[in-house]
């Protein structure tokens, strides 16, 4: 019997970037995916002090034109406002110039409206900066949607290692969950028949290995640690689009770290809650949460609720709803959650309350 054809779509970046002063290429590189010349460069009050005129300069050497637009926050109204001005300039294509917040708006803005997108990020706190999700804040908190990868990433490393430190251990906590999300995706396909790559599985375990065995390196202000992070994020992200999903990279740790941001919103960055969330459930898988939680110690990541700054009462409410967030995702949280005593006993014997 023949085997039954499948189809399978993957999308990766053409070109990846990185380094001092890269930033400055970025012209050069959107020039490369042979686009219109007329783009919008979504960025907030921030960014474009930061790199606005640079930005500019070097779309203008290539004969592209930047046509600003200044984010308020990672909202709908923000996309929405977005696609208005890239629809009434005919834009070719987007560019996001900021953090993950900015980056979500640019990607979802270009998914909405059509052309491609670039990613240039100026911080790393998350794998945002190369995936193909984005997250929208509602009143709610935060909900993942879907979009695109991006055409290409020019990761300016040494404004990334300007950027407050706290973004990058975020960013390496948000790689180092991998661990977790790779088991909650074994787990979904041996119990649910969930179908399951091997490969971007191995990418993914490979990201999270690689800033666990160099945490030493990753240390404020040095820019080592930003190609260190940035190379991970990006074959993370790359996980993602061999598996035509998020899998490889969220699983019940995002679950969790998606709870906290509902009850208790702005508390803590995407990558930290995630990243105490890989503790709390590598606990669950019966694996080595002890190294995740040292690595993220050694760090700069919290790995305790209060230095999560969230309290010890939302702490356990989220552990024992994050099963309700994406039902459809099956992890080790199972149908029915944590109860009560279980999220208790879990974050006392990992220390995290």
């Amino acid at each position: 019997m023949a085997a039954p054809e499948k189809l399978k779509h993957m999308v990766f970046p053409r070109h990846v970037l990185m380094g001092t002063n890269a930033l400055d290429s970025l012209g050069q590189v959107v020039s490369d995916l042979e686009i219109e010349n007329q783009g919008i460069v979504v960025v907030d009050a921030t960014t474009r002090k930061l790199v606005g005129a640079r930005v500019q300069a070097s779309l203008a050497e290539r004969g592209l034109t930047a046509h600003f637009y200044e984010s308020p926050g990672p909202t709908m109204k923000s996309v929405q406002g977005a696609i208005k001005l890239g629809r009434k300039v005919g834009a070719g294509f987007y560019i996001g110039a900021g953090g993950g917040s900015v980056i979500d708006v640019a990607k979802l803005a270009a998914f909405e409206h059509g052309p491609a997108w670039v990613s240039a990020p100026t911080s790393a706190s998350h794998d945002g900066i190369c995936s193909g999700r984005a997250s929208m804040k509602e009143h709610t908190g935060s909900v993942s949607v879907e979009a695109k990868p991006p055409a290409a990433i020019v990761a300016d490393t040494a404004i990334i290692a300007k950027a407050p430190f706290r973004m990058l251990a975020a960013g390496c906590a948000d790689v180092v969950s991998n661990l977790t999300a790779v088991l909650d995706w074994k787990l979904a396909h041996r119990l649910k028949g969930e179908e399951y790559s091997s490969f971007a599985a191995v990418l993914a375990r490979t990201a999270a290995e690689q800033i666990l065995e160099n945490t030493q390196l990753i240390k404020p202000n040095i820019e080592e640690a930003c190609w260190l992070a940035v190379k991970s994020l990006v074959v993370s992200g790359v996980s993602m689009a061999v598996a035509g999903s998020s899998r490889p990279a969220s699983g019940s740790e995002h679950l969790f770290g998606h709870a906290i941001d509902r009850l208790a919103p702005g508390a803590a960055l995407h990558g930290e809650t995630v990243g105490l969330g890989s503790i709390l459930m590598m606990h669950l898988h019966g694996g080595d949460w002890e190294s995740i939680r040292d690595a993220l110690r050694e760090i700069g990541a919290p790995v305790t609720a209060k230095e999560l700054g969230v309290p010890a009462k939302k702490m356990i409410q989220a552990l024992t709803t994050a099963h309700t967030i994406r039902p459809e995702r099956y992890t080790i949280l199972g149908e029915s959650g944590l109860t009560k005593d279980a999220a208790q006993s879990l974050c006392k014997a990992t220390g995290v309350l």
